[in-house]
This record gives structure tokens, C-alpha cells and sequence, in this order.
């Protein structure tokens, strides 16, 4: 029988949380194909409680990126959704996305919008990060440069828009993202950081909806709210910025963060 759609959830140090996330995707009108990427062995308990879930534990951590990047490969479906392990999907969250999907070929992808959890909405989606943008916002000269900075984030973050009505956009939140598993390459060299820019920068001219017939909760940032993340983060940026603006501009963004980073890595040391 074929497989419609395909969940892939990667996690790590988040057994509590995903819990009640398969617990809601055991609710969905739609039932999926459920992938569980376990990359430090915290999830070992899901074959014995989740039977029918796809379990794949690594010997090692493969990250955000990597974990996805197995979880497509082992994927059946004719649709793949990376959900966040912290995510808690309404019933009719899958099938919202994947009736969008049947009825509109033309799109490449589609995602839903995410509520944090007391329901306000999440600040999802953006345009493809130029270089100035990654410039301001990585560098001093966020401060040397208030308003510029000001303008650009505001078109990056489509800042007129209130998440409240559907909207195509240009770069869809990797804690929820569709597209047909044909299309689906996340690149592993980004650790945990940009996967979902890089899948706008390859797929720029094609269209991406974000959808408000459903919502998901989402408790954002749930394990990344450290020091060792922050390395990665700016790890991830560097290789995300040579691979699409080149070298000479990755090195310029290097030396030109180099203070910002080494005050937060200061600022760190001294709460510890």
C-alpha cells in the first residue's frame, strides 16, 4: 500500500515533549508514516510504548540536519514533513497540509502556522537572508547601523504580515516543513542551523505557502538555549554563507563577527 505522508521528528533530550507530540499524531485524521530519529538514545522507550513508529537510533549525534537527512532516506511517503520533536499538531494539521499540496502541483512546499503555547502566534517564515542582512545582523555593525538594520529585517520578516491569513513565502520554518519526498535534500554539512534557508536558496522561483486552516504548538527553542548551540549557530552560518554568497564573503562575515561572538562567549564565562 502506498504511503501518503511521512513524519520525520529528530530528537534529542526530548522524550517528555515527544511524547505528547506522537501522542497528537496518533489523534491526526490523517495517519502518516512516523520516523523517529533518536540521536542520543533518550527516545529508546518508543518501540515499546509507539509500536508502528519507525525508530532509528544512531550510534552517535547526526544533529538536526543529519537526523533529517536519514529520516528522508528511510522515508516511504509520497510527501515528507520534518516536525519538530516539541510540536504538538492539531488533528487536522496533516491533512490540512497535504490537501493543499494534491490540489496545488504548482506549489514545492507548504507549512502551517505555529502557536506558541498559551496561542499567540509564532513569527514563522521569512525572505531569503541576503548578505547585507547577514551582515547586520552578525556584526557590530547592528549597532553602527540602527535604522539600515531596521529596514532590512522588517522586509526579511515580511514584518507587515501578522501570520494571521495564508501567504506564500520565500523560506518555511524547519520545526514544520512539507515538500514531496522527490524534492526533499537537506544538506548535512549545517549541523542544526539553516537547513530551511538552503532549501529556499535551491528552490528560489518555485512557491511556498504558509497555511492558517490548521495550527501547530510549538514550545520554540526547547533545546537550544545554550552556549554549545550558539557555536554551532554561527558554525552553520558560516558554512551556509560561503556555500551561497562564496568565500570571499564568508570570511568578510567571519572577521567582521568575531566581536560579537567573542562577547557573548565573554558574557557566558562570567555568569559561570
Amino acid at each position: 500500500m502506498s504511503v501518503k505522508l511521512s513524519v520525520i521528528i529528530v530528537n534529542y533530550n526530548t522524550w517528555a515533549l515527544l511524547r505528547a507530540c506522537l501522542d497528537a499524531l496518533a489523534a491526526s485524521t490523517l495517519q502518516p508514516e512516523i520516523i523517529v530519529v533518536d540521536n542520543d538514545g533518550s527516545a529508546h522507550a518508543v518501540p515499546d510504548h509507539y509500536p508502528d513508529v519507525v525508530y532509528l537510533p544512531q550510534s552517535h549525534n547526526r544533529w538536526f540536519c543529519g537526523g533529517n537527512r536519514i529520516g528522508v532516506e528511510a522515508a516511504q511517503g509520497e510527501y515528507v514533513l520534518l516536525l519538530n520533536p516539541d510540536t504538538v499538531p492539531q488533528p487536522d494539521a496533516l491533512q490540512t497540509l497535504v490537501d493543499f499540496m494534491d490540489t496545488h502541483a504548482d506549489y514545492s512546499g507548504a507549512t502551517l502556522q505555529l502557536r506558541y503555547p498559551d496561542g499567540s502566534l509564532q513569527r514563522t517564515c521569512s525572505r531569503l537572508p541576503t548578505f547585507e542582512y547577514l551582515l547586520l545582523n552578525h556584526t557590530p555593525l547592528v549597532f553602527l547601523l540602527k535604522n539600515r538594520t531596521a529596514q532590512v529585517n522588517a522586509h526579511h520578516w515580511y514584518a507587515a504580515w501578522d501570520r494571521a491569513t495564508s501567504q506564500d513565502v520565500e523560506v518555511m520554518p524547519g520545526s514544520c516543513l512539507l515538500m514531496r519526498r522527490a524534492d526533499l535534500r537537506i544538506d548535512d554539512r549545517m549541523r542544526l542551523y539553516f537547513p530551511e534557508d538552503d532549501l529556499g536558496r535551491r528552490f528560489a522561483g518555485h512557491k511556498f505557502r504558509y497555511l492558517t486552516g490548521s495550527f501547530i504548538t510549538h514550545h520554540e527553542k526547547s533545546v537550544t538555549q545554550s552556549w554549545g548551540a550558539t557555536q554551532v549557530y554561527y558554525d552553520d552560518l558560516f558554512v551556509y554563507t560561503r556555500k551561497h554568497h562564496g568565500l570571499l564573503p564568508m570570511l568578510l562575515l567571519w572577521l567582521l563577527s568575531r566581536p560579537l561572538f567573542w562577547g557573548m562567549k565573554l558574557k557566558r564565562l562570567t555568569l559561570h
